[in-house]
Formats: C-alpha cells, sequence, structure tokens
C-alpha cells in the first residue's frame, strides 16, 4: 500500500510538472515567427508603446484597402505581390505579428489584437472601404477587429471557434481551460460583427477540423456569414486571386 502511495505521488508530481511545463512554454507552442523573405519596399512602421509593427504594403490612393493577418508561421511579405495584383483598386497591408518578420516585441492575444486596432485607425483616416482577412491563426484577430470596427467584408480562411477547442482535441488529458493565456475565442465575438462574412474551409484540413470551423459559422447572426469549400488541407496555397473572385461576388 504505502509504494502504491508513492507511485500515485510520483505520478501526479509529474502531471503538475507537465502542466507548469504547458503553461509557461504555452506561447511557445502557438506562435512561431519567422523572418522576413523579401526585404520590405515602402513599408509602414505602426509605433506602439512597448513594439514597432511592420507593415509591408503596396500604398494605392484609393478609398478601397485590404488588411490581412496570416497564419502562424507564415512571412505575410511574399504575399504581397500577389495580392497587389489580385486586388489592384485596393491599398494593401499586411501586418507583421509582433516578433515576426523584422516587428519587435513578443506575440500574445492582446498585443496582437492591440496592434490590429490600431492599425485599422491609422488606416481609416485613408481609407474608408477597409476588407479584412484573416487565415488561421490571423481569423483570431481578425474576428476580434471586425467585431470592434466597421468593415467592408470579412473574410476568414481555415478558421477555428477558439483555441481553447483546439487545445482541448490536443491535449485531451490537461485542463487547457484554466492554463490557457491566450483563447482568441472568436464565437464569443462573432455575434458582433454585421459585416458580410465569407468563410473558407479547406476540405482535407488536417490541423483544424471541420467541425471547428462550423462551430464559428453557426455563432454568427443568420444572415451575415456564409461558408465555401475548397479542395485542399490547411497549409495549401489559396490564389488571391481566387479570393478577389469569391469576394466580387459574395452576397451574403
Amino acid at each position: 500500500m504505502r509504494m502504491l502511495f508513492t507511485l500515485t505521488g510520483y505520478v501526479l508530481a509529474g502531471y503538475c510538472l507537465l502542466c507548469l511545463l504547458l503553461y509557461l512554454l504555452q506561447r511557445q507552442l502557438i506562435y512561431f515567427p519567422v523572418p522576413a523573405q523579401l526585404p520590405p519596399t515602402d513599408p509602414l512602421l505602426l509605433q506602439q508603446a512597448d513594439a514597432t509593427v511592420l507593415v509591408s504594403r503596396k500604398a494605392r490612393e484609393s478609398s478601397r484597402a485590404l488588411l490581412y493577418f496570416g497564419g502562424n508561421a507564415e512571412d505575410v511579405s511574399v504575399s504581397l505581390p500577389e495580392f497587389a495584383a489580385a486586388f489592384p483598386k485596393h491599398a494593401i497591408y499586411l501586418m507583421h505579428y509582433r516578433g515576426y518578420g523584422g516587428s519587435s516585441g513578443k506575440p500574445s492575444e492582446q498585443a496582437l489584437v492591440a496592434d490590429a486596432l490600431a492599425l485599422y485607425d491609422q488606416l481609416q483616416t485613408k481609407h474608408s472601404d477597409i476588407t479584412v482577412l484573416g487565415r488561421s491563426l490571423g481569423s483570431g484577430v481578425a474576428v476580434q477587429l471586425a467585431a470592434q470596427r466597421k468593415v467592408a467584408q470579412l473574410v476568414l480562411i481555415t478558421p477555428f471557434d477558439s483555441l481553447n477547442a483546439l487545445a482541448r482535441r490536443q491535449f485531451p488529458l490537461f485542463p487547457v481551460k484554466w492554463l490557457l493565456k491566450d483563447t482568441y475565442n472568436s464565437v464569443a465575438y462573432a455575434h458582433g460583427i454585421n459585416s458580410p462574412t465569407l468563410i473558407l474551409l479547406a476540405e482535407q484540413d488536417e490541423i483544424i477540423g471541420r467541425a471547428h470551423s462550423e462551430a464559428l459559422y453557426r455563432a454568427f447572426a443568420p444572415g451575415v456569414a456564409r461558408v465555401k469549400s475548397y479542395s485542399g488541407s490547411h497549409n495549401t496555397n489559396l490564389p488571391a486571386s481566387q479570393l478577389a473572385a469569391w469576394l466580387a461576388t459574395a452576397t451574403p
């Protein structure tokens, strides 16, 4: 019996240690910063109190703008030429998250959303019609932005309902609800969005299950969002020209 209690103590101690490691290292498991592959040309520098955020852009004198928040481990600089060609009537802005592509600081949900809001407020002085795109991790940023600011259109590529829901699936033995600092609880913000929203699902998405994207869709008010599937995996490149074509015909 004594040996059993000792063994149980070791197991509990090991479990608690793993929980502590998950808590301390969680942002290293969530964010994977990458450097910019293309040198920025005419970048916008968003100066925040504790960081300088680099924004790759194609400046255009237009009332219309496209603001893109990329996925994890994505270098958004490589997408600038493609977006600029696909959206010739839009000024293009691609935000490099803190720690990514030349931006200073460390990424967190609070910081990324604050940067997104600050960037939008700065762009709104030049552009009255702003379309917001968010891919994967960026969908969590885009949803919170659209819930707090007026956007012309919202596009969510391989989005998820909440990071908490994803983490519970990946770490079923751990109390992730109590461990997570960054939750990206998009379902809690979706009902506050009234901008026409297009949700794009990869049919072979091996990272974010379809159920998570569909749960987000159901959180929108009726008639606001629509869902479209495309062939590919989570990391399949979705051509900007295809996005432009879908947006041109989008009716919520």
